[in-house]
């Protein structure tokens, strides 16, 4: 009986034994788990950065973002997604692209289209150098120059057309991309450094191999 007792006490002791390492790492695992659990504090700015991304305002009955609503004020009025984005000192540089390039395409439309008109006034028997051809075409001395003028007037035409769309088009994509970072958070570890340097030319190996430029690098502190 008595060899009972302390086969069992021995038990019981070595028993404890092995739960004492675990009753011992119990603790040990609960700061752990609580600093990985813990999430990183989100500061003010950035918190009311991803609301602003999120937020949607309505706009001819579609709920757009803001920066879809200053791309779709944009497209509909040239200036308007400047206007909405408070962007008061980019309206002369939109509307004197705009007026720039849409005064190129009349120009060219207009002298285009004199040509044309004396072309057809010529094939109807009217005489090269008539006062019925338009002030320009009527200074040409033959069908040739009229048609030569025709290609160059088309061509410049076609370019500015090319002009005025991509003139459109930009003034969209810089409301969209000034919505979008109307609230970015410009840090002062972003640092934007510029110094002079000589920089290596392509395709030439003898001489001067390099000319004078200005390199920039953006360092993060």
């Amino acid at each position: 009986m008595s060899n009972l007792f302390y086969l069992v006490r021995a038990l019981l002791g070595i028993f404890l034994l092995g739960l004492g390492p675990v009753k011992a790492q119990a603790p040990a695992t609960r700061p752990d788990t609580a600093r990985v659990n813990q999430a990183p504090p989100v500061s003010r700015k950035a918190q009311a950065a991803a609301d602003s991304a999120k937020r949607t305002e309505r706009l001819f009955g579609l709920r757009l973002t803001r920066p879809g609503k200053a791309a779709l004020l944009a497209a509909v009025l040239p200036g308007a997604g400047q206007v909405y984005n408070r962007s008061w000192w980019k309206l002369p540089l939109v509307y004197g692209a705009l007026g720039g390039v849409g005064y190129g395409e009349y120009f060219y439309q207009s002298r285009f289209r004199e040509y044309v008109d004396a072309e057809e006034l010529v094939a109807t028997g009217t005489p090269i150098g008539s006062t019925a051809l338009g002030p320009r075409a009527r200074q040409e001395r033959s069908l040739e120059a009229i048609q030569r003028g025709i290609q160059f007037y088309r061509g410049y035409r076609d370019i500015f057309i090319l002009y005025c769309g991509l003139a459109y088009g930009l003034q969209i994509v810089d409301a969209l991309v000034d919505a979008h970072l109307r609230d970015f958070d410009v840090s002062d570890d972003l640092a934007l450094h510029w110094e002079p340097t000589l920089m290596a030319v392509p395709g030439r190996a003898s001489a001067l191999p390099t000319a004078p430029g200005v390199m920039f690098a953006l360092k993060l502190k």
